[in-house]
């Protein structure tokens, strides 16, 4: 997978979240992990089928938190995202790291999570 298109995924999917767009959240990860989704919260849960992950993060968060995307860097199949996740309507940020790696029409995804405070 080139570059241009994993920046098009990343970019996608955050707009897609921001905007309360399930359908499109979902197609765009669809798109770029048609041989599989892998998600791993590190330190929290083992690496796991990503969809029912997505699912509840969806299900849980996305009416709570607005995505700001603070950096991406694309190198090669892999990105490194830092995001700001802010709890709408308040002063309150959760920071994330997020590492996807793009390999044979699977997509594997780690957050690293700080808590706010942390």
């Amino acid at each position: 997978m080139d570059s241009a298109t994993i920046e098009q995924f990343l970019h996608a999917q955050v707009a897609a979240w921001n905007n309360g767009d399930k359908q499109a959240f979902f197609a765009a990860y669809r798109s770029v992990s048609p041989a599989g989704l892998q998600i791993e919260y590190v330190g929290r849960a083992p690496a796991t089928d990503g969809w029912p992950v997505l699912e509840g993060m969806w299900a849980q968060q996305s009416a709570k938190i607005e995505i700001e995307e603070v950096a991406a860097i694309v190198n090669g199949g892999e990105a490194a995202c830092h995001n700001r996740n802010k709890l709408r309507g308040t002063a309150v940020a959760i920071e994330t790291i997020e590492l996807y790696r793009f390999e044979a029409g699977r997509l594997s995804v780690r957050y690293f999570v700080r808590p706010p405070g942390a």
